[in-house]
């Protein structure tokens, strides 16, 4: 995603926020259904029946977007033209031999997605030029987050649904797995010769801040951290992937306003990480 703080970032009003809100969620529910209708004329009824999730899933959030904007008043605002940071990404489903797809992949595409929308709020929100826009754009990220967090927990479903049988190690902890992701992140950073490597050196030392202020906050326990899946630790974007589910599955289960918050935040900060790491590293 670029970094940049102009254009198309700015949103200039709330009803165009809105606008861009449905409009996204729109070109989503229009991906899945592509997607759905393809995998029925494969006669891969499979297939289909997740995209149907997915689709359902979108059309609710579509609607919570519709009820706002009947709360703010209704007014509407011409439709802006998506860019590729905010438009939906069927990352080559549609045209993939249906036979090299899987619910695993169907619901690893749809958490990219999410995760992306994520990030192109949080950015809208640290540009935006109001207070109420940067509020409702925080409020979108946050839905996002929920929305990752969902599909998430049924990629997990579907992961293990097609690898029962994946080697599991012994068990392990926040801060120790957030040091390592540390160590994984410097040594990324002093390989890029680019301006890349300054924000892998900061994500590196933020692995560090999260490791030593775990360590304050009661968390309550995850069972994703009883048994850590074998090859997660091995490698960057695993072990970021694996710690983006632990925080996310902490804010699910906390009760406490405050560790519930510093889970969703922590999460946030993982699904930047997993953004550099997914990128060439040129």
């Amino acid at each position: 995603m670029p970094e940049t703080t102009l254009e198309p970032w700015l949103v200039k009003s709330m009803p165009e926020l809105i606008a861009l809100a449905q409009a996204m969620e729109q070109d989503a529910v229009a991906g899945y259904v592509a997607l759905a209708a393809r995998m029925r004329a494969e006669n891969r009824p499979d297939l289909a029946g997740v995209f149907d999730r997915l689709i359902a899933e979108e059309e609710a959030h579509l609607e919570n977007v519709d009820r706002w904007r009947a709360e703010s008043g209704g007014e509407i605002a011409v439709v802006p033209v998506l860019t590729p940071q905010a438009s939906f990404d069927d990352e080559g489903t549609g045209v993939v031999a249906p036979e090299l797809l899987s619910s695993y992949r169907a619901f690893s595409m749809a958490v990219r997605n999410e995760e992306r929308a994520f990030v192109f709020w949080t950015y809208v929100a640290a540009h935006a030029p109001s207070q109420d826009i940067q509020l409702a754009a925080e409020r979108m990220a946050k839905e996002e987050l929920g929305h990752v967090a969902t599909l998430r927990r049924e990629r997990r479903l579907a992961f293990h649904a097609e690898r029962a049988d994946t080697p599991r190690a012994a068990k392990s902890d926040l801060p120790t797995l957030e040091r390592l992701l540390a160590d994984h992140l410097g040594r990324i950073g002093a390989e890029i010769a680019s301006a890349r490597r300054e924000k892998a050196i900061l994500l590196a030392a933020g692995a560090q801040v999260r490791a030593t202020a775990i360590a304050t906050i009661p968390f309550v326990a995850t069972p994703l951290l009883d048994r850590l899946p074998e090859p997660v630790s091995a490698q960057a974007v695993s072990l970021a992937e694996f710690l983006l589910d632990c925080y996310l599955d902490l804010a699910e289960r906390e009760k406490q306003e405050e560790p519930r918050l510093r889970a969703q935040a922590f999460a946030g900060e993982l699904i930047t990480c997993l953004q550099l790491l997914r990128a060439p590293l040129s």
